[in-house]
């Protein structure tokens, strides 16, 4: 076991074992494969400092990054049907105008 992982039986990958979303009473394997970078020694080093001030570790930096990367479409996509929908409402009531433009520039 490492870093709460089980080592696959079938596949030989290491996985971590979470219920699925179907609601089905079954167990679901994550597999997790493992990726090799090349990053220059500088870069690596602030990335470690980085980390050790989070308290966490470069590993969990990069794949905080890579699912931050691949869900920022669906933010911004859920971002701009809220901004749609509250243009379409109308962003704030404003009541009704007891106003004409001549009040506006009388003195």
């Amino acid at each position: 076991m490492r870093d709460g992982t089980s080592l696959h039986p079938r596949t030989g990958l290491y996985g971590i074992s979470e219920p699925c979303s179907t609601g089905i009473a079954l167990r679901c394997e994550k597999i997790i494969q493992n990726v090799t970078l090349v990053v220059d020694e500088d870069l690596l080093l602030a990335a470690r400092k980085v980390a050790l001030d989070r308290r966490t570790s470069v590993n969990q930096l990069v794949r905080e990054y890579l699912a931050a990367l691949v869900e920022e479409p669906s933010r911004r996509r859920l971002a701009r049907a809220r901004l749609k929908r509250a243009f379409e409402t109308g962003l704030v009531d404003v009541g009704d105008r007891t106003w004409s433009r001549n009040d506006l520039y009388d003195r």
